[in-house]
């Protein structure tokens, strides 16, 4: 008889590099494993954690040193299906699952909603925080229910869409990040959806594929291409995907910016008074495209990640994200802000 694994564990002096996307070299003081998060009110006591840091697979942080709290890390890693109804299913997927096995799954179960994002690197639990988009589509839309231990109130919660307050790439969790543990998400995904197609190259993309008439598959599909064609694959070169928003502004100032530069590609906004603007198209405009120094670049395939090419340390990366938004600030007169979290450091 073997005895069951246990339901927490406790690391000191634990390495980073495999926790997050960028690559970098970081130690945890104390590293805290949750394999059943039923157990975690429990392993936060005994340990006496005060701060913690929530890592999945490190793929929205930026180490720019060692954090000085307790990284926590789920590994709590189920997907099922709670619900059938006649036009959507309600799936459950742990924080510790990888995001893209869940989108996968889904569409193998015959539901649509996630093909837009396909292949974004990191974890379910970590999903809800940046309201994570791409190609017209943000997983707020989906989400029924985020379930977590609240750290304030000493009780589990089941925080339904609205009381999560998503906006773009935002929400509750981005601005309560020491309050909420998310342990597990559910979504209603449903069996039709309209397909979004008129973003960044989807429809060619079909087309080059000979597909007339895609179904979810085949949209996750061109999304899958699409990705691996302009993003750096962070097994092999150290990234977070897009390190940079893209700007959300006024009409009035889009349209002085459209007088100087009339090729800036423009974004419908989240309200009837404002856009969003390419920060990528600026950041190439401003000569950072492909540029480097030392091991801390921009991608040449896409402005918008930075990227370790080997050794850079956390430091050296925010330093040279830094220099890109000082160089459109200066060009455009607009900032641009990380996506990532930046841990041991102010942008």
């Amino acid at each position: 008889m073997t005895n069951a694994a246990p339901a927490w564990s406790l690391t000191e002096n634990a390495p980073l590099r495999h926790l997050n996307t960028f690559h970098v070299d970081a130690r945890a003081p104390r590293m805290l494993r949750i394999a059943d998060p039923i157990a975690l009110p429990e392993a936060l006591a005994a340990i006496g954690a005060a701060d913690l840091l929530v890592l999945g697979s490190g793929s929205n942080v930026l180490l720019a040193a060692d954090p000085e709290d307790v990284v926590l890390v789920f590994e709590n890693r189920e997907i099922s299906a709670l619900e059938h109804r006649a036009d959507h299913t309600i799936v459950r997927a742990g924080a510790g699952v990888i995001w893209h096995e869940l989108v996968m799954w889904s569409l193998n179960e015959g539901l649509s909603g996630l093909e837009n994002l396909a292949l974004i690197p990191g974890t379910v639990g970590a999903a809800p925080i940046q309201n994570i988009g791409a190609y017209g589509a943000q997983i707020g839309e989906f989400i029924q229910i985020v379930e977590a231990w609240d750290r304030q109130e000493q009780a589990w919660v089941r925080l339904d869409q609205e009381a999560c307050r998503f906006g773009y790439r935002d929400s509750l969790f981005k601005h309560e990040a020491d309050r909420y543990l998310i342990t597990a998400v559910e979504f209603r995904l449903p069996l039709l959806h309209e397909l979004q197609l008129d973003y960044a190259g989807i429809r060619e993309e079909l087309q080059t594929m000979g597909i007339e008439f895609p179904v979810s598959a085949d949209v996750a599909n061109a999304v899958i291409a699409i990705r691996q064609r302009k993003l750096p694959d962070p097994d092999v070169l150290g990234n977070a995907g897009s390190f940079f928003k893209n700007p959300i502004l006024p009409l009035e100032q889009i349209d002085v910016l459209q007088q100087h530069y009339p090729e800036l590609p423009v974004f419908p906004g989240n309200d009837v008074g404002n856009r969003k603007v390419s920060a990528a198209w600026m950041i190439e405009q401003a000569g950072f495209k492909g540029q480097r120094d030392g091991d801390a670049g921009v991608s040449p395939n896409h402005a918008l990640v930075l990227v370790n090419h080997g050794n850079a340390t956390g430091a050296e990366l925010l330093a040279f994200a830094r220099r890109v938004s000082a160089a459109v600030l200066e060009k455009f007169g607009v900032p641009i802000e990380p996506e990532p979290r930046l841990v041991g450091a102010r942008w």
